[in-house]
């Protein structure tokens, strides 16, 4: 999805402590909604302290964290198979959230934001089931925040969208794409 935005980069993937970060997060009462928000500003963080002088003054780097939030409570991705279906289980008759936190370093340029997109799934009935246990099957779930990707059969689950698509797949191009160009347009101001 990044390729619609940038042509041209390169993925280094932030060594932290995610689930120590969400802990900390959540003892200090940070909003679950802004959870993904911060953990993105500590991914973009870590990989922006990783580069040389030169690479900070010529680069934008990317952090990004998408948090899959029902009932107030953050749906990571599952241990398990069990745990996916009860997700996936609990999720369905009911709409959630899907928040992805951005963040944007150049230079001494910093942007932080947030998209939220609402997400619909089916009513829990005998079908609602049967898919869940066959997409559980897959194995697509266990690497997925809210053990479902809009973009393969965890499609099948959903009943309706309310907000921005690509921010469920993962990355909202469309807010990205125009945040970067405030923050070039205001880097050469």
């Amino acid at each position: 999805m990044l390729s619609l935005v940038i042509n041209e980069f390169e993925i280094i993937t932030a060594d932290i402590d995610e689930r120590g970060a969400e802990i900390r997060m959540e003892e200090e009462g940070t909003p679950v909604n802004k959870v993904s928000e911060c953990l993105a500003e500590i991914k973009a963080g870590a990989v922006f302290d990783s580069l040389t002088e030169y690479e900070k003054e010529h680069s934008v780097v990317i952090g990004a964290d998408t948090s899959v939030i029902l009932d107030d409570v953050i749906y990571g991705k599952p241990v398990d198979r069990d745990d996916a279906v009860r997700m996936l289980s609990s999720m369905s008759g009911r709409v959630h959230t899907v928040a992805t936190g951005v963040a944007l370093f150049a230079g001494k340029e910093r942007r932080c934001f947030t998209e939220e997109t609402r997400v619909e799934f089916n009513k829990l009935d005998d079908y609602q089931k049967a898919l869940i246990s066959d997409y559980c099957d897959t194995g697509s779930p266990f690497d997925k925040a809210g053990a479902y990707g809009i973009q393969d059969k965890g499609a099948l689950l959903i009943k309706g969208i309310d907000g921005d698509y690509s921010n469920v797949v993962g990355l909202p191009v469309a807010k990205l794409a125009r945040e970067l160009a405030n923050m070039v347009k205001y880097s050469l101001e």
